[in-house]
């Protein structure tokens, strides 16, 4: 009978090795933090989910675990609010140590290129940052010099990216987290650009190559489709426009009647006898901030000698144009249909034109070298 029990026993517990899955460690120490609880959540497509848990003792010291993935996966660390990215391809055992204070930029990885290479990312990011910050502090610079030297700070930046990083291994997570980074809640590299979108492409051919049941190679796939497609689209749309463009001076102004933020309804045939621009904009764009400072320059110059601004918010969300627009001085209207875009044959975002006192349209945009010195012309 014992040696029956004894039998089953021993099965049992072989099953139980069989039936575990492969799974991967992550170890290591967070210093400062004791009684806080450690989390590691999977940054999966649908949403972070949470993985393991741990509280940390004055040591620091943790261990936590994940069933492996089946194609390479992006992970997370989050301790009260200090939170750093990791990569896990498999089975691997990652240590990472860290201070609270500076986890998020100051930490070491050990036992995973993927990890090292997104450490390696994030400080470039976090340097990157850094380096916008001052030069938008730079009191010598005005709006244009501080808009095209952040443009270039951030093209070079995804240039090295790019080419140290991406193309590198662009079948590899550190790939995937360096093509999706984000900036101010925009990300860096565009699908709408031409550009960005052969980087996308790289890495789309890769994961579909190694990984093609992966919810990442899918998502790649969709994305680098979508961009080629878009951009296809563009450039024919800015063909139309063109030839659109040298014909507008024979087009009749198309009045608007938009409300603003009080409810009140506002035209542009209520505007004859001023100089008005009619402005095209989207405020959660990553180019609007510095659109609105250039629009302040020229209003606070202007508006005393006859300068209006009639600006369109094209944002879907209604309560953050009104959050947005709340303190500008000129006339904000909403239209998140955007109706009143296409009836003026916007092809892309921000887009404006001049409207002369008599009240008949003037230029687009793309008719004129310097806004300013056409402003003042009609303001003459």
């Amino acid at each position: 009978m014992k040696k029956l029990i004894l039998i089953a026993m021993t099965l049992l517990a072989i099953a139980a090795c069989n039936d575990q899955k492969p799974s991967f460690t992550v170890e290591g120490t967070v210093k400062g933090a004791d009684e806080k609880i450690l989390y590691l959540y999977n940054n999966a497509l649908g949403g972070a989910v949470k993985v393991d848990s741990v509280k940390l003792t004055e040591e620091g010291t943790f261990t936590l675990h994940g069933e492996a993935p089946q194609s390479p996966e992006l992970y997370f660390l989050i301790v009260g609010d200090q939170m750093l990215y990791f990569g896990v391809d498999s089975t691997e055992t990652v240590t990472i140590n860290a201070d609270y204070a500076t986890m998020t930029s100051a930490y070491e990885v050990k036992g995973s290129k993927s990890s090292e290479k997104i450490r390696q990312i994030t400080l470039r990011q976090h340097d990157l940052q850094r380096r916008i910050m001052a030069v938008e502090r730079d009191l010598g610079l005005s709006r244009q010099q501080i808009a095209d030297s952040l443009q270039r700070m951030v093209d070079s930046y995804k240039t090295d990216i790019a080419m140290e990083f991406i193309f590198e291994n662009p079948a590899s997570i550190y790939a995937y987290y360096a093509l999706f980074q984000t900036m101010g809640g925009w990300n860096l590299y565009d699908r709408s650009n031409p550009q960005d979108v052969r980087v996308f492409a790289a890495v789309a051919t890769s994961w579909d190559t190694f990984y093609p049941e992966s919810d990442r190679a899918k998502h790649l796939h969709n994305t680098a489709i979508k961009g080629m497609s878009d951009t296809r689209r563009a450039a024919a749309q800015e063909m139309i426009a063109a030839e659109t463009a040298s014909q507008i001076e024979t087009v009749t102004l198309l009045d608007l009647n938009l409300p603003d933020a009080s409810g009140r309804n506002r035209t542009l045939t209520e505007l004859k006898g001023k100089v008005v621009m009619l402005d095209f904009h989207l405020f959660n764009m990553k180019e609007s901030a510095a659109r609105i400072l250039t629009l302040r320059d020229l209003y606070s110059k202007y508006h005393d000698q006859g300068l209006e601004i009639y600006q369109v918010g094209l944002d879907e969300n209604e309560h953050f144009w009104k959050q947005q627009t709340e303190k500008l001085p000129w006339i904000c209207v909403y239209d998140p249909s955007a109706l009143s875009a296409r009836n003026y044959n916007v092809q892309s975002i921000p887009e404006f034109f001049l409207i002369d006192r008599s009240n008949a349209l003037y230029k687009r945009s793309s008719q004129m070298n310097d806004v300013e010195a056409e402003i003042k012309n009609l303001l003459k």
